[in-house]
């Protein structure tokens, strides 16, 4: 699920964190990949599975993260001593893929070479240093010599797209949405909706502090279809009915993630039209969890919305609030002038416009408009988010300008609920509520 943080420390994390260089790296051309042969994952019908050697627990979880987004399970180990020990039923015999640091002891990563040679593992190895070109090629000659299949090393810092690069050219890679066309009556109709979840990060402590819902169909045929597929042209009936399974999804996807240790809000998308018809209220009381310290709900709404309508935003916010449901309002930036003069909003959220975050750290048009909507937010004793970030230094003037939590491809790509649970139970141990997503 990210470009990871590089400081995150046992929870989720993003690509390219704090103590990562912003600048990185791309992976080199992989001459010597896999080929057109299938993976082994493949030919059994089972989920691909990765195992990543790393002492820096930031870098470990920054790749393991990219991978789960990717479709791929991982199993991580904090050196190679504790790699070349592991027992587990599913270890290193049945990976397809086994990333490993090359560190200042070089001895350590040799001797997880020769282990996975002496086991004849017919899998592929992803060699990662920060020590130069030369060193690599020294440590995959070893692995050639066991005769591993070696890949190109990754010269550290790399970025999600290096990563994400490696699980396509194995083909290990889940099969991208399709394009059809479905009407989602339809998809209602037959139970083809589901929800995936993206993680929304604390930007300063490097926390998980949310997540949000995204409605997918899993079509019979044209396999899993993101909403343009499915949305344009629905009718009111239907957007009402998707609307209500939103909440309902979140709310029992809620209780899941509270049984495994993660008590955390989740963010639903609804219209306002829809908002304004549907009985939350009833809703929640019917289905949510019945443990204190529930979070809540936010429901987003697009800025377009938003500034024509204040006055019914405001009455369907104090409607909602006595249930513990709050505002966002969604891809904001555009219209922040029309907002600055008001004195109370009734939004517990601001998620800057993914077209000002966009070079942030760089642009001298976005980065004051960002700085600008961070401070409007915190006028009005909201929190900002930033969305669609796609690159470290991005999020790294975020967190300077005081931006409170981020969502995008750095940080974790939306996923099916099962995977983002899988991800949750390996970094539910540590994972507390950061201050912004309390405040919120």
């Amino acid at each position: 699920m990210l470009t990871l943080l590089a400081q995150v420390s046992p929870d989720l994390r993003g690509p390219g964190a704090a103590r990562l260089p912003s600048q990185t790296m791309a992976a080199e051309p992989r001459t010597d990949a896999a080929g057109p042969e299938a993976p082994a994952a493949a030919a059994a019908g089972r989920t691909p599975l990765a195992l990543v050697i790393d002492e820096d627990i930031s870098v470990r979880r920054f790749v393991s993260l990219i991978l789960q987004g990717s479709g791929v399970d991982t199993i991580e180990f904090a050196d190679g001593d504790a790699f070349r020990g592991a027992s587990a039923p599913n270890g290193p015999a049945e990976a397809d893929l086994v990333f490993i640091d090359v560190a200042l002891d070089t001895q350590d990563a040799i001797h997880s070479l020769e282990a996975l040679g002496t086991q004849g593992f017919r899998g592929q190895i992803q060699l990662m240093s920060g020590r130069g070109a030369a060193v690599l090629e020294s440590i995959k000659s070893v692995g050639e010599q066991q005769k591993l299949k070696m890949l190109k090393g990754l010269k550290k810092p790399f970025d999600a797209v290096a990563v994400q690069r490696i699980v396509q050219e194995l083909k290990l890679a889940a099969p991208a949405p399709g394009a059809a066309r479905i009407g989602l009556g339809e998809a209602l109709k037959n139970n083809w909706i589901e929800f995936w979840y993206q993680p929304k990060v604390d930007l300063r402590r490097k926390t998980l502090a949310g997540a949000e819902a995204f409605a997918r169909v899993r079509h019979p045929q044209f396999g899993v279809l993101k909403p343009g597929s499915f949305m344009p042209g629905a009718d009111d009936a239907s957007l009402d009915a998707l609307s209500a399974l939103s909440i309902e999804t979140a709310l029992r996807a809620g209780k899941t993630f509270a049984q495994i240790g993660v008590n955390i809000r989740i963010a639903i998308n609804i219209a306002l039209p829809s908002l304004s018809r549907i009985p939350v209220g009833e809703l929640v009381q019917r289905h949510r969890p019945d443990a204190a310290g529930w979070p809540g709900l936010i429901v987003d709404l697009t800025e377009e919305q938003v500034i024509p309508a204040l006055a019914q935003i405001g009455e369907i916010a104090a409607r909602i609030a006595p249930f513990n449901v709050k505002l966002a309002i969604d891809d904001f930036g555009r219209g922040y002038a029309s907002l600055s003069s008001i004195k109370a909003l009734p939004f517990a959220e601001m998620k800057l416009d993914r077209s000002f975050v966009a070079d942030c750290g760089s642009d001298k048009v976005n980065a004051p408009v960002c700085k600008t909507v961070i401070n409007l937010a915190h006028s009005f004793g909201a929190v900002a988010t930033g969305i669609g970030i796609e690159k470290a230094s991005d999020m790294l003037a975020l967190v300077s300008m005081g931006c409170d939590l981020g969502q995008g491809f750095l940080l974790g790509q939306p996923m099916p609920e099962e995977r983002f649970v899988a991800l949750l139970r390996q970094r539910a141990p540590a994972m507390p509520a950061g201050p912004a997503a309390a405040r919120a």
